[in-house]
Formats: C-alpha cells, structure tokens, sequence
C-alpha cells in the first residue's frame, strides 16, 4: 500500500510507535478490523463494540502473521510492532484520509437518500469502460466501511467511487474529510433517517456537509429536479451540474407551495419503459471539445423512471472525466443489478422484483411504479420502513396511497406500519384485494398458496423486516 508504511501510519493518525527501527519502515499490505479476515503483512485495526472488544483478539491476529496491531490499550513488551492510539476508530479514519492522498486519483463521493448504490453502479459501470475503477463494495460506506473501502485502493486503481451513507448531523463531514471527494453527487432529498434530521431541510443540511469537502476545482453533481438540491445554484464556487428530465425548469407543487426547480446541464426526454426489462431514454449533455449538445439513445437494463436519473447521474459524471459518447452509451447499457436491489428473478412461471434490501417512502412508490408496468397478475408484498420518525403513520398512508390507479391486483403486508398501507390501499383502490398479517409467517403461508405462474410479485421492505426470507420461500 503506497506509502503505508509503519512510521507514516503512527504520524497520520498521531499514535506512538512501539517496535524496532527497521519495522517501522515496512509497509503494511493490508488494513483490516475483523480479526477473523487476518492476513500476512497486514495492521489489524482492533475496535471496540457494544459487546465485543476486538483488543481480546490481538495475540490471535498476530500469530496469523499480521505485521502489527493497533491498539488503544498499552501492550507492554511485545515481539511485534504496535501503534498506540486514544481511539482505534478515529484512527483508521485518519489513514485512510492520509492515504487517498497518496494516491491523487479522481475521488467520486455519491451520497443522497434513495438510490446511493444504484447510483453508484451505475457510474462505476459507465467510468469502467475508460478507467480502472475502485467502487465501495456491498453497504461499506459508513465510519468504518469507507475506510475500508478506501484501503482497497492500489496505486492500478484510475478513479474511486464511493458511496457514503449516513443517519446523523455531523457524519458526513466526517465521512468527506476521508473522501476528499472531486466530484460530489447527491441523488435526492427525501424521507430517510428522520428520527435523527427530523425534516426534509435537516436531511439537505446533513447531506451538505460533504460541499465543505470538496478539493479545490470540485464541483457538485445534482439531481435538478429535487425540490430541496435545485437552490443549490453555485457549490464551492462553480455553478452546479444539474441533471434531470427535461431541460426546462419544472414548476413543482411542494411542501413550502409552488417552486420554480432547476434548468437542466444533463437531461432526458422520450422516456419510455420497456415492461419489466428497461427503459428507453434520450440523453442529451453539452459536449466539452465543442459546445455544442450531444444526444444518446440509450436503453437502461432496469426498470423505472428512477433509473433514468441514476444514468444521467453517470453521465454527468462521465462528461466531467473525459468520457466519449459511446464509452457512456457502453456503460449504461451493461449495467446490472444487484440482490434485493431492483433485482429480477424469474422461477417456476413467476416474476419476482426483489427489492428487499431497504425502503423508505420515495423508493416504495419507485417500486409500486415498476410493478405497475408489468404483465399478468401484479401482486405486491410490502413491509414497515424504519427510521421515519414522528410522521411514520402518515408516510406509510402515502405509499398506500399511491396504489390509486396502478392496476395492482393484490397487496400483502406484514407489520404494525403497514397497517397504513393497508388502510390508503382500501380506500383508494377498490380493485386491490388487500391482505395485511401481524406475523411474517404467516403472509408466507398464503403468498406461496396463492402465487401461480404468470404472476410478477414486488418483495420490499426495510431491512429489518427480513424479507428476503419471503424471495427464498418464493423461489424454492
């Protein structure tokens, strides 16, 4: 790892260096804080948890042939190298933000509250077909996760994607101070993590902490069309690079009352889906050799309108990096999707829309537009979402809601918030046959009765609920 060795990694994270001379010089080969993933030449990280602490598991680490250890406790006289530190956390945090540094590669830092990892597939996929890309991996995108992440960078790695996700005021300044990111996309505003930002105004100041970090040429890639983003007219001063459908600025009914959103830099037009397999778009962006305005007909790989901006996101990026037209239109169209992520699973006849893996009130009409689009019997299967605050009630009502004139044959439900769904879906889609449970066993129990081929089933939920126990029953 470039520049990791031992005496740099004490005075980044302003730990003191215990161990000889020559050991001090050494690099480490790798960073990690599970002790069970030990590994030769590495610094174990040793945290302590709510009911572990990784310190007890030092010795064992070392014997598997790690280089040294970090460690917050004093270890005494020791045959291997140590760095002692007052916080372990605070300390993988400044390595890791010491050695992106080193680096000097483009960092693209995507945050937002739906659509972060999709997003963020979809700019690795469109950057791969020109750069060597490192992306976060799985939901490592947290105080711990994105330093993870960061330390698998090596110096063949041209660009770093990272997602950052993040419940509370204060940690996206500390997640972009590792980052340090070039460029800054943020997806959208919406309902998330209210327990905690409380409105929709805290969400947009949480989430903006990241614009202090920016380095100095950084700019800011925004979703135009976001109510609460499109006031963000100049970032770091450089106007932002807004992105949406259509070019002209929208007149939007909001919370605050009528509001003129943003124009356009990188827009969609003739935006049409293509049952459950895509969606067809035009994608316009200004070319940066000529002015003048390229046009890209491109068919998205996955379902929903959200898609769509998830590539003019790409795009805005891409254009930014130096990308060609094709190389974009390359990277769009070989996108995929990942388990409980808009996830298409055909078994035994039937069509299932895994998107289990979290839900929030935006991404749960996302998904009842997806399934909406499908053919036969549409059947959707929804769970609580956590983490809405004092307006938890309301916010499921809405989802429910929004079911008025999707064609949704069926709706099973399981959860003491989902009884809102279950109530909106009643009043406003008398079509709907609506089936709420107390116990997720037993909407098992009927859903795999019920079930036949031909049918397309949407599975979403909060992580919490465990729902992908129902995508296991549904494709046995």
């Amino acid at each position: 790892m470039k520049n990791l060795t031992l005496e740099h990694i004490a005075r980044a994270c302003n730990g003191s260096y215990h161990g000889s001379e020559a050991q001090a010089k050494q690099e480490v080969q790798s960073i990690f804080t599970d002790s069970r993933k030990a590994a030769k030449g590495g610094l174990f990280v040793p945290i302590k948890g709510a009911r572990v602490d990784a310190h007890d598991f030092i010795a064992q680490v070392m014997e598997a042939g790690a280089l040294a250890t970090l460690s917050e406790k004093d270890l005494g006289e020791t045959n291997f190298p140590y760095i002692k530190v007052e916080s372990s956390l605070q300390a993988v945090k400044d390595i890791a933000e010491f050695y992106l540094k080193q680096l000097e590669i483009p960092v693209v830092g995507i945050t937002g509250s739906v659509g972060k990892t999709s997003t963020k597939e979809m700019i690795a996929a469109v950057l791969g077909q020109k750069y060597n890309v490192l992306k976060t991996e799985g939901n490592l995108n947290n105080e711990i996760g994105l330093p993870l992440t960061i330390f698998k960078i090596r110096e063949e790695h041209q660009v770093a994607v990272l997602e950052m996700g993040i419940s509370e005021f204060g940690e996206m300044d500390r997640l972009s101070t590792m980052a340090n990111p070039d460029i800054c996309v943020i997806t959208n505003i919406g309902l998330c993590h209210l327990e905690n930002l409380i409105t929709r105004d805290g969400i947009l100041k949480a989430k903006t902490e990241s614009f202090a970090h920016l380095t100095p040429d950084g700019i800011a890639v925004l979703n135009g069309d976001d109510d609460k983003l499109c006031d963000k007219k100049v970032v770091n001063g450089k106007p932002a690079v807004f992105y949406g459908i259509e070019k002209a600025a929208k007149v939007a009914e909001t919370e605050e009352g009528t509001k003129t959103l943003a124009e356009k830099t990188v827009y969609a037009t003739n935006v049409e889906a293509v049952d459950l397999t895509g969606t067809k778009a035009a994608i316009h962006y200004p070319s940066k050799e000529t002015g003048g305005e390229v046009t890209m007909e491109v068919t998205i790989p996955i379902a929903g309108e959200h898609n769509v901006y998830n590539a003019l996101a790409a795009v805005s990026v891409a254009r930014e990096l130096g990308l060609t037209c094709d190389e974009m239109k390359r990277g769009i169209e070989s996108v995929q999707t990942i388990g409980g992520r808009s996830n298409l699973i055909h078994k035994n006849g039937i069509t299932i829309i895994d998107d289990c893996y979290n839900a929030n009130p935006v991404s749960m009409k996302a998904s009842i537009d997806v399934l909406s689009n499908a053919p036969g019997r549409k059947i959707a299967v929804l769970g609580d979402m956590g983490e809405l605050g004092a307006e938890e009630k309301q916010l499921h009502y809405m989802v429910g809601e929004h079911f008025a004139g999707k064609g949704i044959d069926a709706l099973y439900c399981v959860g003491t918030l989902s009884q809102e769904i279950a109530k909106a879906v009643r009043t406003c889609s008398s079509k709907t046959e609506v089936h709420h449970y107390e116990d997720k066993a037993d909407l098992i129990k009927d859903l795999v009765k019920e079930v036949q081929s031909g049918d397309t089933v949407l599975v979403k939920a909060s992580h919490f609920m465990g729902f992908p126990e129902i995508v296991k029953k549904l494709t046995k």
